[in-house]
C-alpha cells in the first residue's frame, strides 16, 4: 500500500490543470512518448541488465510509469463521470474488489466509450503496467495492488470495444499471481471470469478492440484492425494457457487436457509459438490421451509434435558445436527435446501394443482367437468411428501443415493391431524412435533415462512376442530382452541404483521364466508326448536356474548389510516379494535331475519358499489380498510337497 499511497501523495501535489488537454497537444504527446520509451525499457533494454542490477531498465520504466499517472490526473475528468457513481479523480480505489462481484460487467456503469470511461480505461491501463512492473521485480504484494487498482477502475466501467483487452488483461495477470501463490481457486475465478468475458463480448459484439497500448499512441499509431485482433485473441489464448494449468493443479485432467489442446490450437492458427516448445507440449498432451485410450488424439498430437519440430531447423553437427558457443547449446536443445517426443512416440507405440493384448488374451495370457475373429469382424465398424471422430475432433495445422500432419499419423495405426503383422508395424514404429531417444540419452550422463528406455524397448518385444505364433520366434525375441537388459543389470552400481537394479532382476527373472516355458512346450510339440532328450533337459534346466537366480538376487537385495531378510516388507516391496518367492519355490520344484538327492534338496527349498508366503500372509493378514492367487498355491503346495518329500526320502532309504 505504501507505494501507491506515495504515488498518489506525488499526483496530489501537482496542481490540477483546469481544462483538459487536447489528444493532440503537447502535453499528450509528451505522455504518449513516456508511454514507449516505458514498453522500450520493458521489453528490449531489460534484457541487457548487468547481473548485478538485473532490474535496472524496469526501475527506469516504473518511474516513467508513475510520471504517467500523475500527468493523467491532471487531466480533468470528462462530463458524466460524477454523475455516473465514479470517484473523485485525485482519489486511487481503495476498496479491493472481488473479481466478478458485479454481476453484469456489460450492463452497468460508465459506457466503456465515454470521456469518463476512456480515463478511467487509461488509469487502469497505467495501473496494470506498474502492477506487472512490480511482479516482474518480485514485488508481488504492491504488483497484486495495482492489478487490484485496476479492477477497481474498471468496475465503474461497462465492457466494451475500448477496454475489453484490459478487462481480460488484468485478470489473466492476477490469476498468474495467485496461482504462483498456490492459491488455484482464487486463480480459477479471475481466469474463468477472463473467459466468460471474451466469449460474451464475441457473441454480443466482436468487434476488433482497442489494445491497451494505443490507449498512448499517436493517430498514426494506431494498430490496425487485424492487428487489433490478433493480440485480442493471444490475450485469450494465454487465459486458455492458464486454465489449462489450473485444472491440471486441481485434479480437473481431462478440462486440463482440453484446454490445452485448444491452446495449442489457437497458437498455430496465430502463429505465435516456439516450435520446439510447442512440439512438447503437444507430444505431452499426446500421453494423457494415451492414458485414456484415446490414441486418435494421441498419434495426432505426436504427428503435430513432429512435423512443428521440424520448423526448428536442423540439428547443427558435432564441428559446428565445438566452434561456437550459440551452435553448442543449441545442438544440445534440439537433440534433447527431439529425443523426449521420440520418447513420447515410444509410450504411444507400447500402449497401444499392451491394450491391444489386454483384449485378445484369454484367462491364461494366450491368444484368444474367438475374441480375435469377433474383433477383426468388429473392425470395418470401429474405422468408420474413426473418421467420424476425426472430423469432429480438433485438428492441429495450417494449410502448410496439414498434410505432413497427416502424412506420419498414416506411418502406424491408431486402432488396436490385431494380428502379429499389425502389431509388427507398431513395433517398428515404436523401435526406430527408440534407436532415436537411446542417440541423446546414452548411458554415459544419462543412466536412468537410458534404462528407461532399454525397459521400453524390452517391453515393446515382449507386447510383439504375445502376437507371435512361432514358439521359436518367440523365444527368440525373449532372448533379445535378456541381451539388452541381462549386461546392465550385472554392471549397475547396487548401491546408487539399487531401485532400478532390482527392477532390472525382476524382469529378467520374468523374462527366464518365459523362456522355460515357452522352450517346454516346444519340446512336447516336436516330441509327441515322448520323454524329453538330455539337450532339451540341459536347456530347460539353465532357463529354469536363471530365472530363480534373478528371483533369489531380488530377494537378496531387501536384505540388511548383516545379510538379513526383513520381518516386515515395505508397502512398496510387499507383493513383488512375496511373488518372488512364490515363483521360487515353484523353479525349484520344476528342476529335472535324475539324482535323488539333487531332487531332494530343490523340493525342500521349494517347500521352504511356499511356507514362507503361507506364514509372512498368516501373521501380516492385510498381505493376502495382494497375492491371493499365489497365497492359495501355496497353500496347496505346502500340504502336497511334505508328502512328495516323504515319498522321495522312502524311496532313496529303500534303495540304500
Amino acid at each position: 500500500m505504501a507505494a501507491t499511497q506515495q504515488e498518489a501523495r506525488s499526483c496530489a501535489r501537482t496542481p490540477k490543470r483546469t481544462n483538459m488537454a487536447s489528444f493532440n497537444s503537447n502535453e499528450w504527446r509528451a505522455i504518449c512518448d513516456k508511454f514507449t520509451n516505458a514498453q522500450n525499457l520493458t521489453e528490449i533494454e531489460s534484457r541487457n541488465d548487468p547481473e548485478n542490477d538485473p532490474f535496472r531498465s524496469k526501475y527506469k520504466a516504473r518511474e516513467l510509469l508513475r510520471e504517467i499517472y500523475c500527468s493523467l490526473k491532471n487531466f480533468e475528468a470528462g462530463e458524466g463521470e460524477e454523475e455516473g457513481g465514479g470517484e473523485s479523480g485525485d482519489q486511487r480505489p481503495t476498496e479491493q474488489p472481488v473479481d466478478g462481484q458485479r454481476e453484469d460487467l456489460f450492463g452497468q456503469g460508465f459506457s466503456g466509450d465515454s470521456p469518463a470511461g476512456l480515463r478511467a480505461a487509461k488509469l487502469g491501463a497505467v495501473e496494470y503496467y506498474l502492477g506487472v512492473n512490480h511482479v516482474d521485480t518480485e514485488e508481488l504484494p504492491a504488483g497484486q495492488e495495482h492489478l487490484m487498482n485496476c479492477m477497481k477502475l474498471l468496475e465503474r466501467c461497462r465492457v466494451s470495444s475500448s477496454n475489453v483487452s484490459l478487462f481480460i488483461h488484468v485478470r489473466n495477470q492476477l490469476g498468474i499471481l495467485w496461482a504462483g501463490r498456490d492459491e488455484t481457486e482464487t486463480a480459477q475465478g479471475f481466469l474463468e471470469t477472463a473467459e466468460s468475458i471474451y466469449q460474451r463480448y464475441m457473441k454480443e459484439d466482436g468487434s476488433p478492440p482497442t489494445d491497451m497500448t494505443e490507449y498512448f499512441a499517436a493517430e498514426e499509431s494506431l494498430l490496425t484492425h487485424q492487428e487489433r485482433i490478433k493480440r485480442f485473441e493471444l490475450a485469450y489464448t494465454h487465459t486458455m494457457y492458464y486454465l489449462a494449468q489450473v485444472y491440471k493443479n486441481l485434479g480437473q485432467t481431462e478440462r486440463a487436457a482440453t484446454y490445452c489442446h485448444t491452446t495449442l490450437q489457437r497458437q498455430l492458427q496465430l502463429n505465435q509459438f516456439t516450435p520446439m516448445e510447442w512440439a512438447l507440449n503437444a507430444a505431452t498432451l499426446s500421453q494423457y490421451y494415451i492414458t485414456k485410450g484415446r490414441y486418435m488424439e494421441g498419434r495426432h498430437c505426436l504427428s503435430a509434435a513432429t512435423v512443428i519440430s521440424d520448423l526448428a531447423g536442423e540439428v547443427p553437427s558435432e564441428a559446428a558445436a565445438q566452434e561456437n558457443e550459440a551452435e553448442s547449446e543449441r545442438r544440445e536443445h534440439l537433440r534433447q527435446k527431439r529425443a523426449e517426443i521420440a520418447r513420447c512416440w515410444i509410450k504411444y507405440c507400447l500402449n497401444l501394443l499392451q491394450d491391444a493384448k489386454k483384449q485378445l488374451e484369454d484367462n491364461i495370457g494366450e491368444l484368444d482367437t474367438d475374441r480375435q475373429e469377433e474383433l477383426k469382424r468388429a473392425r470395418r465398424r470401429e474405422e468408420e468411428e474413426e473418421e467420424k471422430g476425426r472430423k469432429s475432433a480438433l485438428l492441429f495445422g495450417s494449410e502448410d501443415t496439414f498434410d505432413s500432419i497427416a502424412s506420419i499419423e498414416e506411418k502406424v495405426m491408431c486402432l488396436f493391431p490385431l494380428d502379429f503383422t499389425e502389431a509388427r508395424s507398431v513395433f517398428l514404429v515404436g523401435q526406430n524412435h527408440v534407436t532415436q531417444a537411446k542417440d541423446y540419452f546414452q548411458m554415459d550422463g544419462y543412466v536412468t533415462d537410458h534404462i528407461e528406455i532399454l525397459q521400453d524397448h524390452s517391453a515393446l518385444f515382449r507386447s510383439l512376442a504375445f502376437f507371435e505364433e512361432d514358439l521359436e520366434r518367440r523365444c527368440k525375441m525373449h532372448k533379445r530382452r535378456v541381451d539388452m537388459l541381462e549386461p546392465i543389470c550385472n554392471d549397475l552400481n547396487a548401491q546408487y541404483y539399487l531401485m532400478i537394479r532390482r527392477q532390472l532382476m525382476f524382469e529378467l527373472a520374468e523374462t527366464y521364466n518365459e523362456m522355460m516355458d515357452l522352450k517346454l512346450a516346444l519340446a512336447n510339440r516336436q516330441a509327441d508326448t515322448q520323454s524329453l532328450d538330455n539337450h532339451t533337459i540341459k536347456k530347460f534346466n539353465h532357463l529354469c536356474s536363471a530365472s530363480a537366480k534373478y528371483f533369489q538376487m531380488f530377494l537378496d537385495s531387501l536384505c540388511s548389510p548383516e545379510g538379513k531378510f526383513p520381518e516386515r516388507l515395505e508397502e512398496e516391496v510387499l507383493r513383488p516379494a512375496l511373488v518372488a518367492r512364490f515363483r521360487v519355490a515353484r523353479l525349484h520344484s520344476r528342476l529335472i535331475s535324475t539324482s535323488p538327492t539333487v531332487q531332494l534338496d530343490n523340493l525342500n527349498k521349494s517347500l521352504e519358499n511356499y511356507k514362507y508366503v503361507v506364514q509372512y500372509c498368516e501373521a501380516n493378514p492385510e498381505a493376502g489380498a495382494t497375492v491371493e492367487t499365489e497365497l492359495e498355491l501355496s497353500k496347496e503346495m505346502a500340504g502336497l510337497l511334505p508328502l512328495k518329500i516323504n515319498r522321495l526320502k522312502a524311496r532313496m532309504a529303500s534303495n540304500n
